[in-house]
């Protein structure tokens, strides 16, 4: 059985190509386990770029993704493709197209715009800065001071969902749940609805840390994937959140893009 090339598919931009890498991911995704291979042609400025970007694709029998937002380069790239027989898809020209033609007047076709350095960037800074400060419990006074407070035992992607919501622009401290350590009196004073639970089915968290004690080189038996401790910290775990009496979010088979889906409709509707 003769293997299927890997399609190769050019993300063409005037910007970094961010949006256009992520679009193109995420409908990637969609043939998973099946797989493409994406290279990334950023900040395009002339006919010279784009027609190097023409021959590397018609090369490899490739795919351009593009999304330049200024005309005359968007104009030329398309009509290159149609003259080569490349497939060609614009992500932003027919979005522009309505949205000038709804708001009546045209965009700026500048590149970039979407990196300005404006408020919500500079928020979006210090919710990150503010995520680092308060990861995993290190100073307690962030749950007063947070957004949203995440609690759960070790493994439940406290980390990785507080810089998520982070880059969303919310500020996130995490608290981890030990059975050997006292939980801060911050959980029980500030609002519980501004703290999530996060709950996870105990053959999965087994699976998950024997994997990060492979990661580490350490052996299986250890403590930290044992059965009847996951055991023992999710129930202490399931008390101290009712205690609380927060919302809890089961994270058991969800990726970390759907729980901080989640936690930010949740924030919505509070």
């Amino acid at each position: 059985m003769v293997e299927k090339a890997i399609p190769i598919i050019y993300v063409a931009s005037d910007s970094a190509g961010d949006t256009g890498e992520a679009v193109v991911h995420a409908a990637a995704v969609q043939f998973y386990p099946h797989l493409v291979d994406v290279h990334i042609t950023s900040f395009l400025e002339d006919h010279e770029g784009i027609d190097k970007l023409i021959q590397m694709a018609k090369a490899q029998d490739g795919i351009i993704v593009f999304t330049l937002v200024i005309p005359e380069l968007r104009d030329y790239l398309i009509q290159q493709a149609i003259l080569h027989q490349l497939v060609h898809i614009d992500l932003l020209g027919p979005i522009l197209s309505g949205l000038e033609q709804k708001m009546q007047q045209p965009s700026r076709h500048q590149p970039g715009m979407i990196h300005l350095l404006d408020e919500g960037y500079f928020k979006k800074v210090e919710a990150v800065e503010f995520a680092v400060k308060y990861d995993d419990g290190r100073d307690y006074n962030g749950v007063l001071q947070a957004d949203i407070v995440l609690v759960g035992v070790s493994r439940t992607s406290k980390t990785p969902l507080s810089m998520y919501l982070a880059h969303k622009k919310f500020k996130v401290a995490n608290v981890p749940l030990v059975p050997e350590i006292q939980p801060p009196e911050q959980l029980f004073t500030v609002s519980n609805k501004k703290i999530i639970g996060l709950r996870i089915d105990p053959d999965k968290l087994n699976m998950i840390r024997t994997e990060r004690l492979k990661m580490l080189g350490l052996p299986r038996t250890a403590t930290y994937a044992n059965v009847e401790r996951i055991n023992v910290e999710l129930e202490y775990a399931d008390r101290i959140m009712k205690r609380i009496g927060c919302t809890v979010i089961d994270v058991s088979n969800k990726a970390v893009e759907e729980t901080a889906g989640l936690i930010m409709e949740w924030y919505r509707n509070r």
